[in-house]
């Protein structure tokens, strides 16, 4: 049976911005489903619940199938997974790329002013709402996180000696505090496109299949 993927884009992003990664997935032989969205225009009730449809699609196949979210991606697969109805069937793995499954700062330091609020709209917004991640629920199925470490420390850094990818920090990507974070040294806008990172999503694929 094939496997499939199902990708999802960060925010302000495209599904274009998962083309390389997308083509390469169905090279080696997976079926690949890729979930756009606007964050300025929609909500995130709305894109979960669209997001949600399309994984009851997958779930109701006689085949395996694994999800792959960037960076607001990973946090949306999260909801898009714990939403009624229950999913028939759960997806063998979660990849999360630069998951802010923790609220960013960047976010919280730059939610009030209007460019910010007019590229990210609501899901901007939550991300810098404390609330919002009490809320969030908690992944039910294995899931792993790859953080980039490729951002930069010291004095004039929003992050100071932190290790970050440019736009979260590699703390603000677990889910929990005994998570297990694969860094790689890359930023955060196109670690997707990274080989080392691809070849890291490519085992986790031939795990998920065998």
């Amino acid at each position: 049976m094939a496997l499939h993927v199902l990708l999802v884009h960060g925010m302000a992003r495209t599904p274009l911005s998962l083309r390389r990664l997308a083509g390469e997935l169905r090279d080696t032989g997976y079926g690949v489903h890729v979930v756009g969205y606007v964050a300025a225009l929609e909500s995130v009730d709305r894109i979960a619940t669209r997001l949600h449809s399309r994984l009851e699609q997958l779930a109701q196949r006689d085949e395996p199938y694994v999800v792959l979210g960037h960076s607001l991606g990973g946090i949306l697969l999260r909801l898009a997974l714990a939403r009624s109805p229950a999913l028939p069937r759960l997806p063998q793995h979660l990849i999360m790329l630069a998951p802010p499954n923790q609220s960013p700062r960047l976010a919280r330091r730059f939610r009030g002013y209007w460019p910010y609020r007019a590229i990210n709209g609501e899901a901007g917004q939550l991300l810098a709402d404390p609330g919002f991640y009490g809320a969030l629920p908690a992944v039910q199925v294995p899931y792993t996180i790859i953080a980039g470490t490729g951002g930069s420390r010291g004095q004039w850094s929003p992050f100071g000696n932190e290790l970050n990818d440019g736009i979260v920090a590699v703390s603000e990507t677990a889910c929990a505090p005994d998570d297990v974070v694969i860094e790689i040294p890359v930023w955060h806008t196109y670690m997707m496109n990274d080989p080392r990172v691809r070849g890291i999503i490519q085992d986790l694929l031939e795990r998920a299949a065998s």
